[in-house]
Parts: C-alpha cells; sequence; structure tokens
C-alpha cells in the first residue's frame, strides 16, 4: 500500500476497515445541518443518505477502483474515488471534512488523485458528473482545469440510497478535465 506525504497530510488507500469512518465523512460534507459548516453542502437540494456502507464497501473492494483515503493527525479528513475506465479515469465521492474546508486541502487532493491516475493508469482524461444545480462547486472544479460538456445524465429519482430530492429537475452533468 503506497502512502505518499506532504507536510502532514498522507494519501492512502481504503481498506474495508475504513468504510465506517468514510460513510460519515461523506455524509458530514453533504448532508444534514453539519453539512451547513463547510461550503460543499447538498442540504437545499437533497435529504436523505449521501452513501451507505454497502456503496463505499463496493467501491473499497472493486479491483478497477480505489477509494483515496486523506489523513492529518491520524485522522480520515477528505476522501475521493477513482475508477480506472480505461484512457479515462472516473473521480467521485469526494468529500472533504466541513471544518478542514477552505484551507486548500481539496484542491491538494485532487491534484494528488490526478497524479495517480496519470502514472498508474494512464490515463488521459479525468471525468466526474456533478449536480448541475451546484453552481457554486462547477466553478470550483472549473478553476482547477474541468470543463462543462452540457452533456446531462438523470438523477437516479426513487432510489433513496442516493438521498430524497427536494426538487424535480435535479441533473448530473458531466465535467472533464485533460490530463494528458
Amino acid at each position: 500500500m503506497e502512502t505518499t506525504s506532504s507536510t502532514e497530510t498522507t494519501f492512502r488507500d481504503a481498506t474495508v476497515d475504513d468504510v465506517p469512518v468514510l460513510v460519515a465523512l461523506v455524509e458530514s460534507a453533504y448532508r444534514g445541518d453539519a453539512s451547513r459548516a463547510g461550503w460543499t453542502t447538498e442540504a437545499d437540494l437533497l435529504d436523505g443518505q449521501r452513501t451507505d456502507p454497502e456503496g463505499v464497501e463496493a467501491v473499497v473492494t472493486d479491483p478497477a477502483s480505489r477509494l483515496l483515503v486523506v489523513e492529518r493527525d491520524d485522522r480520515i479528513v477528505a476522501c475521493c474515488q477513482l475508477e480506472h475506465r480505461g484512457a479515462h479515469a472516473y473521480f467521485g465521492m469526494f468529500a472533504v471534512s466541513p471544518e478542514a474546508q477552505g484551507g486548500g486541502l481539496g484542491k491538494t487532493v485532487i491534484a494528488e488523485a490526478e497524479r495517480r491516475v496519470r502514472a498508474e493508469w494512464g490515463a488521459t482524461e479525468m471525468h466526474m458528473t456533478v449536480i448541475k444545480q451546484r453552481d457554486e462547486l462547477i466553478a470550483w472544479y472549473e478553476r482547477r482545469g474541468y470543463r462543462r460538456t452540457g452533456r446531462m445524465s438523470p438523477f437516479p429519482y426513487g432510489d433513496e440510497r442516493f438521498g430524497i430530492p427536494q426538487r424535480d429537475d435535479l441533473e448530473f452533468e458531466l465535467l472533464i478535465k485533460d490530463l494528458a
């Protein structure tokens, strides 16, 4: 298991033992009142859960995926999913603890994720999907070099594993960054 250090921040692949902490981290970054402490909250768009232990464990155990864990002072403070999809990689399940947001950690994590998929998988592009109504978040990704494609996919209405929508016009937009 490769570990990379940058000052006091370390990166490693998640294990099944990390699943409960990772579920709590993702939930804290996106759902409920606790998520409002950070700027990544989806609490005004969605109620309910963002993920569940089965979903996180599926990413951790999938041979084509990894869940990158970010620690500071022996505490998990961020994570992201990386999935090998041929010439490109998929970036998802990105969460930074609300109290750690706004200090540059997200930029560090996404840069390390991009470096890893280039080095380990030879990926030439990173793909992600973002709820199109998340203007501030999309703008943040655009500042990191991601571009909007206008390619939409439907939100999974009726599947409460992904949350309970508070509006009926949610959909995902594909964002892409050239890594070559």
